[in-house]
This record gives C-alpha cells, structure tokens and sequence, in this order.
C-alpha cells in the first residue's frame, strides 16, 4: 500500500502534467489516509476543479479555507469554482478576501470583478 506522501507526490506529479482525472485518483486516496492534511486537500480541489467537478472542488477548497483562513490561493480556488457553478454572488467574499490578501495577484482582482459583476448583472 502506497503512503499519503507518495500518493501526494504522484498525484501532484500528475498535476503538473495536467492530467486532472488521473490526478484526482491517488489523491482521493491520499485524501482519505489524510484527511486533516491542508496541502492533500487543495491538491484534489485543485484536480477536481481541472477535471470539472466544481461542486467537490467547492468542497475541498471550502475545509482547507476552514483550517487556514488566510490561505489565499485556497480562497481563489474556492471563487473560482463557484464562479464556475454561477454562484458568482456566493463567489465575491472568497475572491475579495484573497486579492485583499495578495494584492500584488492581478488574476485575483481580474476573478474578483467578474464575479462583482455577474452577481450585480445576475
């Protein structure tokens, strides 16, 4: 049986060669090895928001911003993937927080003003 770590680095190493569906495999399971573990968990939002299930990727993003509130990459991700389900006004507060955050992020502030947007037009 593979350990959390090295399902992590594989299914990171699949990341990074944009394969999201085989990525979310060893990280699921990694997830269920370590299931307090921050970095595991943005890794399979991270896989899962590639692959297109926004509605887990939400999930994920949404128990590392629990445990870190100030992780502002963790925050991104979870706009972005409402934003992804139209759920542009829920979007705002995660997206503001995290180019409040690192306002040097231009794409932050890009994601931010879109979801403004759209829940303003909405």
């Amino acid at each position: 049986m593979d350990s959390a770590y090295e399902l992590f680095r594989t299914g990171t190493a699949l990341l990074e060669q944009h394969d999201f569906h085989a990525a979310a495999v060893p990280l699921a399971r990694a997830k269920a090895l370590e299931p307090g573990k921050a970095s595991v968990r943005e890794a399979f939002g991270r896989a899962l928001f590639g692959a297109q299930r926004y509605a887990e990727a939400v999930s994920e993003f949404e128990a590392v911003v629990d445990t870190h509130p100030t992780d502002d990459y963790a925050l991104f991700c979870l706009g972005r993937s409402l934003q992804q389900l139209g759920r542009h006004a829920e979007a705002r507060a995660p997206l503001a927080l995290a180019a409040t955050l690192r306002p040097e992020r231009t794409d932050y502030r890009v994601y931010r003003e879109r979801a403004r947007r759209r829940a303003e037009s909405g």
